[in-house]
């Protein structure tokens, strides 16, 4: 006999220590048994304590008759006798002192919070002052407990104070998937849609209110893989909003098949021998269909999150953030690499504006040879100088950037404001049109408009 090679070549091999790198296939035929954490039943926890009650003044410290402070052991207690653990609950709900009179307004906002200018006319506009209360729905989040989107839904509701002009502005808008049930835990308008249709129900809704503040939120799955037609139309359109893709590499609603985003080699239910696609790199198809902002951040790291969510804001267009979220029920530590401690210093690289392009606590940097990136150790002949300085705004960099340094396992993978330019946005664009054709030719007849033409009855 001879030693033929193997039909269809060699079996996958592991991926080693390097980290996650989407075109080197696992095992195949590895299995990963996978068991949901068990619902608790009604009634399995234990009691929680009463909630003590506090009143108007209790922020100031108290005081006697003659003004001096109170001894003590003559402090008012915390909770009415009894209402400790163990204790029998006081008779009836405690009345509490209500913040302001049902109906009155918010009080003013102070001169140096929530004054905007909305249309850059010099006229000032003072609006309420709000908080990340005000846009938590207060539904049951059913998300898997320990599962990503909860970081991510938080970054969100505490940026939005600072960002939204008017509360009554804000729309999401989701596909399907367990990110798509995001509208429901904000306390704005939202619509829940269908698989991958977010972008076309967002420009439909942009183009005729695009006074509104929109965003999408979707998943690897929803937004690459049935809605992968719309979600190109609507970057390279550029219509004038936000898009959250959460990527977990994985269909978690369905219970773990393999997705659009998922490794070569990737044991699923769909996949029992190992998924054989060649993965999509997010940021590299929202630069392929000419996106205007394209990002990437991390679950795991809610400061950084916060800075790109509040740059995709600031930007006009479509702004497409992808998010490394881990699903740690059927996909778990699929970006470990770049979240933890130990390993994230040397598989990361934060990038910013005018900053060369180091990482592991600044002992390597990313240098330009030839037409190839590469890794340098720092400190010897090549220092911080010889780095590549980032610049959001050079297209030919970034595409350079998010292609080279996501396939090469020797080189960290990026993250921040990847790439951004000006364009004019579509919704615009579309209603200067209508107001010239309407300044033009009136604002027209549809019944006439029907019956007009080629028309034909039928007897």
């Amino acid at each position: 006999m001879t030693d033929d090679p193997r039909p269809g070549g060699e079996p996958p091999q592991p991926r080693g220590q390097k980290g996650a790198r989407p075109d080197t296939p696992e095992p195949a035929g590895k299995e990963y048994p996978v068991e949901a954490p068990a619902s608790p039943s009604a009634g399995d926890g234990p009691d929680l304590p009463a909630i003590p009650e506090t009143g108007p003044d209790d922020a100031t410290p108290p005081t006697t008759e003659g003004g001096a402070g109170r001894k003590p052991a003559d402090r008012k207690p915390t909770l009415p006798p009894g209402a400790g653990r163990g204790g029998a609950k006081p008779a009836g709900p405690p009345v509490r002192k209500p913040a302001r009179p049902p109906g009155a307004p918010r009080p003013a906002a102070p001169p140096a919070a929530r004054v905007v200018d909305p249309e850059g006319d010099g006229a000032a506009l003072g609006l309420p002052v709000l908080s990340r209360k005000d846009f938590v729905s207060g539904a049951d989040v059913r998300w898997c407990p320990g599962c990503g989107d909860y970081a991510v839904l938080a970054a969100v509701q505490r940026a939005l104070p600072e960002l939204a002009e008017r509360k009554e502005d804000v729309v999401f808008l989701s596909g399907i998937g367990c990110s798509s049930r995001f509208p429901y835990y904000m306390d704005t308008y939202g619509f829940h849609s269908i698989h991958g249709r977010a972008p076309a129900v967002a420009l439909g809704l942009k183009s005729t209110r695009p006074e509104l503040d929109v965003w999408v939120v979707t998943g690897d799955g929803d937004a690459l893989s049935i809605g992968a037609g719309h979600t190109a139309h609507m970057l390279r359109r550029n219509v004038d909003l936000q898009v959250l893709l959460f990527n977990n590499q994985i269909y978690g609603l369905t219970k773990g098949q393999y997705s659009p985003t998922s490794e070569v080699g990737k044991v699923t239910k769909s996949s029992p021998y190992g998924s054989l696609d060649h993965p999509f790199n997010p940021a590299a198809l929202a630069l392929g269909a000419d996106g205007t902002f394209v990002a990437r951040t991390l679950d795991r790291d809610p400061k950084h999150m916060q800075t790109v969510l509040k740059a995709a804001h600031a930007h006009r267009g479509t702004s497409f953030v992808e998010v490394y979220q881990n699903c740690n029920i059927f996909n778990d530590g699929a970006f470990f690499d770049f979240t933890e401690r130990d390993s994230k210093p040397l598989r990361t690289v934060f990038v910013e504006d005018g900053q060369p392009m180091t990482y592991a606590n600044g002992d390597k940097g990313i240098v330009l040879d030839g037409l190839r990136l590469r890794s340098a150790d720092l400190g010897g002949a090549v220092t911080a100088d010889d780095c590549v300085v980032y610049d959001s705004t050079d297209k030919a960099l970034a595409l350079l950037v998010t292609s080279q340094m996501f396939w090469d396992p020797d080189l960290p993978r990026p993250f921040g404001v990847l790439y951004r330019e000006d364009r004019p946005t579509y919704d615009a664009l579309l209603n200067e049109q209508v107001a010239a054709v309407t300044a033009e030719k009136g604002p027209g007849d549809l019944a006439a408009l029907l019956a007009s033409g080629e028309t034909w009855t039928i007897e």
